[in-house]
């Protein structure tokens, strides 16, 4: 998976944090360590999914003379791309009566979906986050099932308990991309 050029990134040596901070800067930073220790490459995780990214710290290529894109459906310059959507007969028939159209209807359903799941989307999205880096660092230290099983259970007393013998970074790491997991008691 790729993380976009303004993604937050965190670099670990083992279970030391090494680097922290905005892509270009973790990955400029890596090429200066690489190049003077050899050692092994780092684990790199993009901060918004948890996600592990197999990155080339080699130096960046130059920059080709981009080719200009085919043209797409939709309308690219206000951010409308088009896309398939497959729904019942009866899901037609209701999107074709509303005013605006199909896509009219979709865009505000979608939107008031998102405004009133907000909270709920936050938290799975941070249980996620929290789950893939865990499973990549600490899926062989003691309590991971336990604190993996208290994170989805929105547990946040017993999930602290068991990461509590963990190392710091991976501790404070943990805690910075569950933050939003837990639920308001």
């Amino acid at each position: 998976m790729s993380s976009s050029p303004e993604s937050h990134l965190t670099a670990f040596a083992g279970f030391r944090r090494i680097a922290s901070g905005p892509r270009m800067q973790v990955l400029a930073q890596l090429r200066e360590q690489c190049a003077r220790s050899g050692q092994a490459q780092p684990f790199v995780f993009d901060d918004s999914t948890g996600e592990r990214l197999d990155l080339d710290l080699r130096e960046p290529p130059a920059v080709p003379a981009e080719e200009p894109a085919p043209r797409s459906v939709g309308r690219p310059r206000l951010g409308v791309v088009a896309r398939e959507v497959t729904l019942l007969p009866r899901h037609w028939e209701w999107l074709a009566r509303q005013p605006g159209g199909a896509s009219v209807a979709l865009r505000k359903l979608v939107d008031e979906a998102r405004h009133v799941h907000a909270d709920r989307d936050a938290q799975r999205a941070a249980r996620e986050a929290a789950y893939r880096f865990m499973t990549v660092i600490a899926g062989d230290l003691p309590g991971f099932e336990e604190a993996a099983r208290s994170l989805f259970a929105d547990d946040r007393e017993r999930f602290e308990s068991f990461i509590a013998s963990w190392p710091d970074d991976v501790q404070a790491h943990l805690r910075k991309l569950s933050a939003a997991a837990w639920s308001a008691r």
